[in-house]
């Protein structure tokens, strides 16, 4: 089975409900106390995967996040790979919010509709982001720290989390308020 990747459409649509959405998370949104800083709606849905993609990083037209202090992540088109992910379900009005948390008025991501793949094989259609105009670069180990928990506090397979692990950072030393926003919602450090 190939994924497919479209333009926005608008939000993929839950068969349960017309005002949710289901939206597939590879990066620091895997971790649900990161994504329910500005979505409160956002519910664990199962784990997925997209074909025939990777992960990357990088930095936004070669600028580097100030919320991260290095690249973050976006995914790219390669033949014969994989990245594993979380769906959430999550209420139509945290489309809003989403958006803004990737950065979708300035162009840092766009939305995109995908065709995921849960672990018994069925097709879930998706709504994701992908950075387009990006110059690769490192991740913070601190951005890397939420991906890795994200990926274990959702059970995503043991050799993607081994894969996860093994990605170089840029050594970033400083504090990241993100980091801090997670803590709290957690109440234990990261």
């Amino acid at each position: 089975m190939c994924s497919k990747l479209h333009g926005v459409r608008g939000p993929a649509a839950d068969p349960e409900s017309g005002e949710h959405f289901l939206y597939f998370a590879y990066g620091s949104n895997l971790l649900k106390e990161r994504l329910q800083l500005k979505n409160p709606s956002a519910e664990f849905f199962c784990v997925a995967k997209l074909q025939g993609f990777k992960v990357d990083f990088g930095n936004y037209k070669g600028v580097t996040s100030t919320s991260w202090h290095g690249g973050v992540a976006t995914i790219v088109e390669s033949r014969g790979d994989e990245v594993w992910g979380v769906v959430w379900k999550m209420h139509v009005k945290n489309i809003s919010s989403l958006d803004k948390q990737e950065r979708v008025e300035n162009g840092t991501y766009i939305p995109i509709q995908v065709d995921v793949y849960n672990q018994e094989g069925k097709a879930l259609n998706c709504r994701c982001y992908q950075m387009k105009d990006y110059v690769p670069a490192a991740p913070s180990p601190q951005y890397k720290k939420v991906i890795c928990k994200g990926a274990r506090q959702n059970g995503l397979p043991s050799e993607y989390q081994r894969k996860l692990e093994e990605i170089e950072t840029n050594h970033y030393k400083g504090p990241v308020q993100v980091i801090q926003e997670i803590e709290a919602a957690i109440s234990e450090p990261l």
